[in-house]
């Protein structure tokens, strides 16, 4: 079909002069062959996946023109002119979609799933959303820093949907963060129409909700979406705020190829091949005579001699290959994380709540780009007054309250982390993790295995029962977090380890969830250093020699453990954890070796719980110096009661004396 009256694109250059203009044709040809040839490399069996953005390519060249070449933008799957248009490396490229070791993720993960920060670009993960919340994140440090500066961030219309979208939307909103959301609004959710995932007029005017400005574009328009986006940004830059802009364009090919388009009425098909955005532009610099066509076959000539000498690089590239040892070395950020004496020996007796908000003021103090960020935090103090006055000493800025958005907040906090700051995000209750779990688990702890990239982010949880605040209030979660490699989990015992821990989790570079159980805040007191220090994350501690048997415990079970050894008189190892990922198993080996005999208790729930991994780990490793069965000690398999009796039930207190006696008389 051809190009008529009826269907052209109505493009406008305004004051844009001929060299941009044919510039922006180049950036538009690039993605597009660059895909052909991919397709046909994808039937030819030498890449895997690929998910086309044939028809859309206006959007992702006009948006990343529009921007500062140091402003980051966060991609989706059908971005390639983004990366073209950034000049990413074309054999780097090639790596990656064939899975090199060349590659951006060393064959870790495919497609668009990296991040090339010399470019300034961070690529998706599967699940949509979370990218629009790291955006808001950087954004939050162009503010902070007063940089004058914008992030922008993709989502199709299906992602819109999400709930990470309406969190970001409305944490942007409230913080008026200079981040532009742009939709691909393509017409189909893989086969889902957009009938089905919405029903607005425009997705844009989703925007009036959370009090930001939107707008739409034709997004096969080159023109009107690099002119759009550059106004805006402009204007951003000067005046923080977010802005939501909807792109109307097409899916010309599959979601992904094996999807195919039979889903797609052709009369649509055809009608959309008619508003292609790059036979479209080139018809109009023709027409106006900015372009030649001889101009065009030395442009696409000299963009064929680039591809070409990028695939023949890619394919004489060793494939990935790896060992063990070298993934594992992979998993965390390198950190030297050797413990950090205190300057004097001077010390104070403090309860375990006044050691971390100790800990809390002196890494605020210490680290000038640390930003706190929480649920009634600041001027209030947080629920347990741990942040209290924190906000008359560092301000609103790094003190700061937050919408109950616990996902948009933590890929805030690892969006300040891309932009070099720390950030710490304060769960009220470590059940409400799980709104903010995503983030934690998919983006938080993969982030440097995939592409080298550290997330400097500590998540604190106030945990545990004992308190009767029932099922939601009460639950000990932390086997959720200790099953996903690239976190570090700790879990403090004593006001001491209270403090150096903290502050250890904020010295290191790696994402560490901080566990700090409820009933110790004000139950326990002990000497605490004044000084700043650290404890070693991954080293166990001895709380009490013995050698009749070993318990291997942390958090509030070190202290019934304690209590019980000394009602009963046993002369028990009772090793601290203190971390619980990675695990200390020299300080494990060590003491079962000695007694013989071990018992793992924990608040918990048995069933899953991180006790059946460590008595897993004893009976392949330390079987020949047991003298019997390991005993696992923990709460009952129920969620946590609200009644004082029915709690004290569940808990694993009074089942402790009963397994000490029968392990101890074995």
């Amino acid at each position: 079909m051809s190009i008529t009256k009826e269907n052209k694109i109505a493009f406008n250059r305004g004051q844009l002069n001929d060299e941009t203009l044919i510039t922006l044709y180049q950036k538009l040809v690039k993605p597009r062959m660059i895909e052909d040839k991919m397709l046909k490399l994808l039937r030819q069996g030498k890449v895997s996946k690929w998910f086309s953005g044939i028809g859309q390519e206006a959007i992702a060249v006009g948006a990343t023109s529009a921007l500062l070449p140091d402003e980051l933008i966060f991609t989706l799957h059908r971005n390639l002119g983004v990366f073209t248009s950034r000049a990413v490396p074309l054999d780097r490229l090639f790596a990656q979609w064939q899975g090199k070791a060349a590659g951006y993720t060393k064959g870790r993960d495919r497609s668009f799933h990296f991040g090339a920060m010399e470019q300034h670009i961070v690529g998706m993960i599967s699940h949509l959303g979370p990218q629009l919340s790291l955006a808001a994140g950087v954004a939050l440090a162009h503010k902070l820093s007063g940089e004058g500066r914008v992030s922008l961030a993709f989502s199709g219309e299906g992602g819109t949907s999400e709930g990470e979208f309406h969190e970001a939307l409305n944490v942007a909103a409230v913080w008026q963060l200079p981040v532009i959301f742009l939709i691909e609004n393509n017409g189909y959710g893989l086969s889902t129409t957009t009938a089905e995932q919405y029903r607005c007029q425009n997705l844009a005017d989703k925007g009036i909700g959370y009090g930001m400005r939107s707008v739409v574009l034709d997004g096969n328009n080159i023109l009107e979406v690099y002119r759009t986006l550059s106004q805006l940004a402009a204007e951003l830059r000067e005046n923080p705020e977010p802005v939501l802009v909807e792109c109307i364009t097409f899916r010309m090919r599959g979601h992904e190829e094996a999807s195919g388009t039979k889903y797609v009425p052709q009369e649509l098909m055809d009608a959309w091949a008619l508003r292609d955005p790059i036979a479209n532009y080139e018809q109009y610099l023709l027409d106006e005579g900015i372009l030649s066509e001889a101009k065009i076959k030395q442009i696409r000539k000299a963009i064929q001699q680039e591809m070409d000498a990028a695939i023949a690089a890619a394919f004489d590239l060793e494939n990935a290959a790896s060992t063990p040892d070298a993934e594992l070395a992979d998993v965390y950020a390198p950190f030297d994380g050797k413990p950090v004496a205190p300057a004097t020996q001077a010390v104070s007796d403090k309860r375990f709540i006044d050691a971390i908000s100790a800990g809390l003021f002196q890494a605020m103090e210490k680290h000038d780009r640390l930003v706190l960020m929480g649920q009634d935090i600041a001027d209030y103090g947080g629920v347990f007054k741990i942040t209290q006055g924190f906000v008359d000493r560092f301000g609103h800025d790094r003190v700061r309250n937050t919408p109950l958005c616990e996902s948009a907040i933590v890929g805030i906090g690892l969006g300040l982390s891309l932009k070099g700051y720390k950030a710490m995000v304060e769960m009220q209750f470590a059940d409400f993790v799980t709104c903010g779990f995503n983030q934690i688990v998919n983006n938080l702890a993969k982030l440097h295995y995939r592409w080298g990239q550290h997330a400097d982010v500590v998540i604190r949880m106030p945990t545990g029962a004992g308190t009767g605040a029932g099922p939601f209030h009460s639950q000990s979660n932390e086997a959720w977090f200790t099953h996903t490699p690239g976190l570090k989990v700790v879990y403090p015992a004593t006001p001491a380890d209270a403090k150096g821990l903290l502050l250890a989790a904020f010295a290191d570079p790696n994402p560490v969830v901080y566990f700090e159980h409820k009933a110790l805040y004000r139950s326990i007191s002990g000497p605490v250093p004044d000084d700043y220090f650290t404890v070693e994350i991954g080293k166990a501690r001895l709380a009490r020699e013995g050698s009749e048997v070993s318990i291997i415990t942390y958090g509030m079970g070190v202290l019934w453990a304690e209590k019980v050894c000394t009602e009963k008189g046993i002369n028990a190892d009772i090793v601290d954890l203190r971390t619980l990922l990675p695990l200390d198993y020299d300080a494990i080996d060590a003491s079962v070796q000695k007694t013989g005999k071990a018992i793992i208790l924990h608040e918990d729930t048995l069933f899953g719980g991180l006790g059946g991994e460590i008595a897993a780990y004893i009976g392949e490793h330390l079987f020949e110096y047991l003298d019997a069965p390991v005993r696992r000690v923990a709460s009952l398999d129920t969620p946590v009661p609200f009644a004082a009796a029915l709690e004290r039930d569940f808990l694993p207190e009074s089942r402790l004396r009963e397994a000490l006696d029968s392990l101890l008389s074995y």
